[in-house]
């Protein structure tokens, strides 16, 4: 289960309809509604500005928020959309969806790395490459896993560690079907660099070859 659910807290808004609307924005927040669960819609509003950074943040529409309104209890909710302006790209409107135990979501879940030094490759100088250090898993919304984790023991220089070799938490699977990888071995930097080297060298060499060549043939 989740460590913690982030809140997003709203205030019960009085009144529904454009005009009531109009007035919220008037007030710095920006209106919205709170629909499912067998429960009657809850007009709430959220200051304008706590709403945007939460939208700068990234991933508010993906991420499983705990919604804390005054008067009422607590209830997970999902953004199912975000109006804007047209014109100014600022959020105008929000639709927020109560979730039941049982409701299937897709959410980023963190990846965790164990065994480091228990990886043969990492001793050598390798470095951890981490391709997603988030990945994204359907699951229930009563059963989020905190995290999932990797593994690296016995992993050497060039190896892969993709979603099909993680254990994953009962009753999650990954959103994308294909085998994608989450991280690498890669070889020490210094090493691919002397590799890169001795390639410019012999491409150096290879050049005067030809030109001493060319040289001699027009003599």
């Amino acid at each position: 289960m989740a460590g913690e659910i982030p809140d997003l807290e709203a205030l019960e808004r009085t009144g529904t309809g454009k005009g009531a609307a109009r007035q919220a924005r008037r007030d710095g927040m920006v209106p919205g509604i709170v629909f499912g669960g067998d429960k009657d819609p809850l007009p709430i509003q959220i200051p304008f500005n706590v709403l945007f950074k939460r939208l700068k943040a990234g991933r508010f529409k993906s991420t499983l928020w705990n919604l804390k309104v005054e008067g009422h209890e607590d209830v997970r909710v999902i953004c199912r959309d975000v109006q804007r302006d047209v014109v100014k790209d600022l959020p105008t409107h929000l639709d927020l969806m109560r979730l039941r135990r049982t409701t299937k979501i897709a959410l980023y879940i963190p990846v965790e790395f164990i065994n480091e030094e228990e990886a043969p490759g990492i001793k050598k100088g390798g470095v951890l490459t981490v391709v997603r250090p988030e990945v994204e898993l359907m699951c229930t919304a009563g059963e989020i896993p905190e995290k999932i984790t990797v593994d690296l023991t016995g992993m050497e220089i060039n190896d892969v560690a993709t979603i099909s070799s993680v254990d994953l938490p009962g009753g999650t699977k990954p959103t994308i079907d294909r085998d994608f990888v989450i991280a690498n071995v890669s070889a020490p930097t210094g090493l691919a660099t002397s590799d890169d080297e001795e390639g410019e060298e012999g491409e150096v060499a290879a050049d005067e070859v030809e030109i001493i060549g060319q040289d001699e043939a027009e003599e």
